[in-house]
């Protein structure tokens, strides 16, 4: 029974990741990496706009509102040193802005863009 709730809720976080996905091409972004796993955690989308990437978190829950808010400064501290690693291995992509979003996903819903969601050293 739980490792049929466990392939539910990865079944549910891959389709939030892939309308996330699609969402944040709408807008004009380019996604660099997907589910990215480091030695230091991981981030689910990588995006860029111009001159800007985007570490992306994707919730996905019944409402959006909760899903906005279910990344704790936990997961942001790893999410922040997984970027470090990323971008350490991206050097072409120096010279660009970064920061961290959330894009929050519930059914029948637009996903919503939290952008600049978090920021190392104010959570």
């Amino acid at each position: 029974m739980a490792e049929r709730k466990r392939q539910a809720a990865e079944k549910r976080g891959r389709k939030g990741e892939w309308l996330a996905a699609l969402f944040l091409q709408a807008k004009g972004y380019r996604i660099l990496d997907r589910r990215v796993r480091t030695p230091m955690g991981e981030v689910d989308l990588i995006a860029k706009r111009g001159n800007l990437v985007a570490f992306v978190e994707v919730k996905f829950r019944a409402d959006v509102q909760i899903a906005a808010g279910a990344v704790t400064p936990g997961a942001w501290q790893r999410i922040a040193r997984a970027a470090d690693f990323w971008m350490a291995r991206h050097p072409a992509l120096s010279e660009c802005g970064w920061r961290y979003d959330i894009v929050a996903v519930a059914p029948r819903k637009l996903p919503q863009h939290i952008q600049d969601a978090w920021r190392p050293g104010l959570a």
